[in-house]
């Protein structure tokens, strides 16, 4: 599936936890999307999905929350996308 970024962040908490957010568009779909990550050591990682901007169709984004279970290499780049966007 491609993905256009819109824009990523990531940031610590607490000098422990780290919290980041990408959101993209993704093709075939009407809405745009934010994910935002959670992590307390870096390395493993929770995340919500949510609408960017406006709600849109609530079956559309649990099409797409199932697809990210399910597919490691679209939100390993959402993840990447954030991560990259960590100030070093």
């Amino acid at each position: 599936m491609n993905i256009e970024v819109i824009r990523a962040e990531m940031r610590r908490e607490d000098e422990k936890l780290y919290v980041g957010n990408t959101v993209f568009k993704a093709e075939g779909t009407q809405s745009q999307y934010e994910i935002t990550f959670m992590s307390k050591n870096g390395k493993d990682w929770d995340y919500s999905l949510h609408f960017t901007e406006l709600s849109g169709d609530e079956e559309e984004l649990l099409r797409m929350d199932e697809l990210l279970e399910n597919d490691d290499d679209l939100y390993n780049q959402l993840l990447d996308a954030a991560l990259d966007a960590y100030p070093a």
